[in-house]
């Protein structure tokens, strides 16, 4: 709101979001004007200034940023670096000019900003900038062609100074579920991966909410098989545009990315060679029998209707786990205290897999007695999960200064 104005951002008739505006002396959504159209990017917040109304909008993985002047024209900021900008952090004062937000890219640590009414954008620098040197680190957006030529959003993070071959290890992450987006965010954990030659891949598959409401009902329910064909399917591009080969591929889900990440071991196992499962749902047949399992029905279906079973089913990669198939290695983590994945799920997919493998690589899972979904965990614990699972994956593509001593 801002003065007798009132802004309003809707979904109705547009999945990436339009801006009506009514006044307070007659508020009507009915005769609401529409003063910014939706566009291929999709608006996320608004906030109101005393020079105008400041849009933030995601374009997949990557924020922008416009202002719709008293005139009602609007125009585009220039950020500082391509990244996102935290929705929490957006913030406009309707008696002060401009907008305040924080700024990160995959390889840019935060930075506050404040973006003016002349089009101009300040990196504050506020808060002091940690001591590390980013300067040899890039990335970079592409799309990839899905099976049903749906456009895939795929990131690319690495060296600058990589030479880009098949032999590098590579890790493809991808969640895909209630519209959740994974934005661009700086990864300082994972920079040691990047200095042994790694590349670090985030595929934007349907389901999560990176291109609208649209991208996020294509991967649920009946649809949700998109989910996991559309990480197969960039991890299959990566492979022909040699960043990678199937010995040096590792891929990643979390929570309920286990399901887009599980239905891709199980679809594909020949696919990768190393497939890591964190806190991972694993067995959605029987997830809505877990105390979370009922707020999970928007999202996943119902065993109550035979279209929500047909759909569980098909999610569910403990269903599809057969015997006397040659797995990859995979790590499986969990929590005793996981209010959200029960620790039974990934311990029965680990059962599973490992009665069912023919093949000699190891199955392993991963408990933290003292943590639950992530919730409270300390920098100590997420240091030590990030480097066990880094260690597996270099490990298990053949890197030589991983491997057991003999």
């Amino acid at each position: 709101m801002r003065g007798e104005e009132i802004f309003l951002l809707t979904h109705q008739h547009a999945p990436h979001y339009r801006v009506l505006k009514t006044t307070a002396a007659a508020p009507s959504i009915t005769h609401a004007s529409e003063v910014v159209p939706q566009s291929p990017a999709v608006i996320r917040a608004i906030a109101a200034a005393r020079d105008g109304l400041y849009l933030l909008s995601l374009d997949s993985a990557l924020s922008t940023l416009r202002r719709l002047a008293p005139d009602g024209s609007v125009s585009a900021f220039t950020l500082p670096f391509p990244g996102a900008i935290n929705e929490a952090s957006f913030y406009a004062d309707p008696q002060h000019d401009g907008a305040w937000f924080l700024l990160q890219g995959w390889v840019h640590p935060p930075v506050l900003c404040h973006a003016a009414p002349d089009g101009t954008v300040t990196q504050t620098n506020i808060a002091p900038k940690p001591s590390l040197d980013v300067s040899a680190y890039t990335s970079e957006e592409v799309f990839v062609p899905a099976r049903d030529k749906t456009r895939i959003p795929l990131s690319l993070i690495y060296r600058k100074d990589l030479r880009k071959s098949p032999e590098a290890p590579l890790l493809l992450e991808a969640y895909g579920a209630y519209g959740i987006t994974l934005n661009a965010v700086f990864l300082a954990r994972w920079l040691p991966f990047l200095d042994l030659g790694g590349v670090l891949a985030v595929a934007h598959v349907r389901g999560g909410g990176e291109l609208g409401w649209d991208w996020h009902r294509a991967g649920q329910k009946l649809e949700k098989y998109h989910s996991w064909q559309d990480m197969i399917d960039c991890a299959q591009s990566l492979i022909a545009r040699r960043w990678t080969t199937h010995k040096r591929l590792a891929v990643l889900g979390a929570s309920a990315g286990g399901i887009t990440v599980g239905r891709l071991l199980t679809e594909r196992p020949d696919l990768a060679a190393v497939v890591i499962c964190e806190v991972g749902v694993s067995d959605p047949l029987r997830s809505e029998f877990s105390p979370n399992g009922p707020p999970n029905i928007p999202e996943f279906g119902t065993l109550a209707t035979e279209q929500g079973f047909t759909g569980l089913y098909a999610m569910d990669a403990y269903q599809h786990v057969h015997d006397g198939v040659k797995y990859p290695a995979v790590l499986l983590t969990t929590g005793l205290h996981d209010p959200r994945v029960a620790p039974w799920e990934p311990t029965k997919m680990t059962a599973r897999l490992q009665a069912a493998t023919t093949s000699n690589n190891p199955i392993l899972l991963r408990v933290d007695a003292d943590a639950g979904h992530g919730f409270g965990s300390t920098r100590a614990q997420r240091d030590a999960q990030t480097a066990d699972i880094l260690a597996f994956i270099l490990w298990r593509t053949g890197d030589p200064r991983f491997q057991p001593k003999t």
